[in-house]
């Protein structure tokens, strides 16, 4: 299946493959859900952690994805939900996601009360994949929907309404940075029904496979000059020369794709990376990251065949 051949590409085990297929025909997508299934922007590398993740996803447990930024947390959410054809629901943490918000809320319709489903409840129903964004920045009133939803009883009581049981294809996917403002250390109990995948930092080997899967006309010399400024921003936010802030992966595979239609190379990554930071001084260091690999005079030739 196409969907699938980026995991043989990455000799993924074919047992693990076989069982994704054997998912999918088990669970048919309702069609007022189809639409929520989309392509990933940018494939996963990383066999590894993507055995972890399907096989326990396979036996229905629920993933924490932990890990600094830019190490791919929400593009192997979105993966894994494209993997098993799943539609996806993404909940974004905040101080003000509430219990309503994931559950749903009275609205009036009809000349009656009725419940405007959430997140979650839309989620469990149609056995989606939700994407808990954040999980480490939801407050006490949202977790404690979650702990019902997430552990043994698959279900959720729904306050003057009937309790609604998870569909059986139904996970949740959540992701946590370390250290940004606002979040907290997770409580035990929540910690406790997830399967916890710690996120490695991008390697030159995992960017590459990403370029070429992406950019398959680019020329070599010139994908290896965007992975060594990113490798580069890297080891400079990891030695706490600069914040993560123009560590922005996505950023740069964004000014690559816009070099495509014309603009050049500087431009194109000033945008995507060097504007992401608003100190002067830390600028200074990016932009200077930037200029020993991308030459100002480059031009969209410079880059694609």
């Amino acid at each position: 299946m196409e969907e699938l051949k980026f995991l043989e590409e990455q000799n993924v085990s074919s047992g693990l493959i076989k069982k994704v297929l054997e998912f999918r025909e088990m669970y048919p997508v309702p069609d007022e859900a189809a639409g929520r299934i989309t392509k990933p922007a940018i494939p996963f590398y990383g066999k590894e952690i993507l055995e972890m993740a399907i096989a326990g996803l396979l036996q229905g447990q629920n993933l924490l994805l932990a890990g600094p930024k830019a190490t791919g947390k929400n593009i192997l959410a979105e993966n894994l939900a494209y993997i098993f054809n799943r539609p996806t629901y993404n909940v974004s943490f905040h101080v003000n996601t509430n219990s309503g918000d994931l559950i749903g809320t009275d609205t009036f319709e009809d000349d009656q009360v009725k419940l405007r489903k959430g997140s979650i409840y839309r989620c469990a129903e149609c056995g989606g994949f939700g994407v808990l964004d954040e999980i480490n920045m939801a407050k006490n009133d949202a977790v404690s929907v979650l702990h019902a939803t997430l552990d043994h009883r698959r279900s959720i009581d729904v306050p003057g309404y009937d309790k609604i049981d998870l569909h059986p294809a139904a996970r949740f996917i959540g992701t946590m940075n370390y250290g940004y403002a606002g979040t907290k250390e997770l409580n035990e109990a929540l910690v406790s029904r997830f399967m916890v995948i710690d996120m490695p930092a991008q390697t030159e080997e995992t960017l590459q496979f990403i370029f070429h899967q992406m950019f398959p006309t680019a020329k070599e010399h010139a994908i290896d000059q965007f992975i060594g400024v990113f490798i580069d921003l890297q080891l400079k936010a990891q030695n706490s020369e600069i914040s993560t802030k123009a560590l922005d992966l996505r950023g740069l595979l964004a000014a690559m794709k816009i070099v495509e239609v014309g603009l050049s190379p500087a431009k194109a990554i000033r945008m995507g990376v060097i504007n992401k930071t608003f100190d002067i001084f830390e600028k200074e260091i990016v932009e200077d990251v930037v200029n020993t690999r991308i030459p100002l005079e480059w031009t969209r030739e410079d880059v694609y065949e």
